[in-house]
């Protein structure tokens, strides 16, 4: 009865899903600007009767209250900022706002989350427990709007019993949900890096120091910091995204200046990594008679999966779109801010597929060809709706 009876609301309210999908993606806005973007989600709270309340300036949290007797709590989250990303033109849904685009699918995720609300408001009479309805700020940029939220009180009053998040996967095909118990994503650490030398002409390096030289021993050496102190069963990532050595082809600079990312699924491995890779970029400038600044600006925390809740809400999605349809998911070194919620709280974070390549749907997220098989957002809203439900208690 419950499964039928969310797939026909689904169904019904698909067309007003897929509205809000494409008004939010064609008005994006960037992390904890999302002034527009939250009104409209309170519009849309105010007409369903949903009682709301503001957090983290641009963040917001509703609350649906079930008719029957119930103490329990779900929380489902959202996430609503864009990317400065400039889109593909072409599309009739396409930004509006120059250089900001939904490149993650977070229009998807708001939009889901606001269908699932309507599809919960037409059940309040049926079902008991309260349902908390997370539309988050600022997931693409530090500190994270769930690190803020978590700050001010969005698992209190009442507290969850678990926290469930969806997100679009390009990898899967639409119609399909992927699972991961245990460790999921990475944490992930910002590297600045600045190597200081003695600069002068490019024809005596005798008469310099160079810094050009000095960083790419540095870069090459810090692999060994994942290659051979890192446990080779827990998965660690360095990366350098960023190298600018404002010389010339006969000009040797003063300094080098890097940014990288440091990822990793363990806290204590990760610590130690920041000690170690500290140490050997100054050892190493130093030795070569540099110096070299190190800042490490720590990032999201590694995301987890419940074990326990994960199972069941992998059972929950395989009652209500097959075992077929629910698909097995490896270690993501990609962060997510929702990490911060798996570290107070149960927490469980899948993905939703979203991939057609029939209709040239394949692009990854965070470019600017990035699109969805809006068909997802079908089930996006009422598998949502029917795991918040059952994790209930209401059959």
């Amino acid at each position: 009865m419950l499964k039928a009876s969310i797939n026909s609301l689904a169904k019904s309210i698909y067309g007003d899903v897929v509205a809000n999908r494409r008004h939010l993606h064609q008005h994006p806005e960037l992390s904890f600007q999302e002034f527009n973007t939250v009104a409209y989600v309170k519009s849309r709270l105010d007409e369903m009767g949903i009682s709301w309340k503001e957090m983290a300036n641009t963040g917001v949290v509703g609350i649906i209250q079930g008719d029957k007797p119930s103490n329990d709590t779900v929380a489902l989250r959202a996430d609503m900022d864009a990317l400065p990303i400039l889109e593909t033109p072409g599309r009739e849904y396409g930004s509006k706002n120059e250089g900001v685009m939904h490149a993650c699918g977070h229009d998807v995720h708001t939009s889901s989350l606001l269908g699932t609300a309507q599809i919960l408001t037409h059940l309040k009479k049926d079902f008991g427990g309260t349902i908390k309805l997370i539309f988050q700020p600022g997931e693409e940029r530090l500190p994270g709007g769930a690190n803020l939220m978590i700050k001010e009180g969005v698992l209190e009053n009442p507290r969850p019993s678990a926290v469930i998040g969806q997100h679009v996967m390009p990898l899967l095909d639409a119609g399909l949900v992927g699972f991961r118990a245990g460790k999921y994503m990475a944490s992930a650490d910002e590297l600045y890096v600045t190597v200081r030398g003695k600069g002068g002409h490019g024809a005596q390096p005798q008469q310099n120091i160079d810094p050009v030289v000095i960083t790419a021993h540095i870069i090459t050496a810090l692999q060994q910091v994942v290659s051979r102190f890192a446990d080779p069963k827990s998965p660690s990532v360095l990366s350098f995204g960023k190298v600018i050595a404002n010389g010339a082809t006969n000009v040797i600079p003063n300094e080098v200046y890097l940014e990288g990312t440091f990822r990793a699924l363990d806290e204590k491995w990760r610590k130690e990594a920041h000690i170690r890779m500290k140490k050997m970029a100054e050892g190493m400038a130093e030795s070569m008679g540099a110096t070299c600044d190190f800042n490490i600006m720590l990032g999201y925390p590694f995301l987890v999966n419940e074990p326990k809740l994960t199972a069941q809400t992998r059972g929950f999605a395989e009652e209500y779109l097959g075992k077929e349809n629910v698909v097995d998911l490896d270690i993501w070194m990609a962060a997510e801010d929702f990490a911060y919620y798996s570290q107070v709280a149960d927490a469980c974070f899948y993905r939703l597929g979203t991939r057609n390549e029939s209709r040239g749907i394949v692009s990854a997220v965070h470019t600017p060809t990035f699109d969805v098989d809006e068909s997802a957002l079908e089930l996006s809203t009422g598998l949502m709706a029917y795991l918040a439900l059952r994790r209930l208690g209401n059959d």
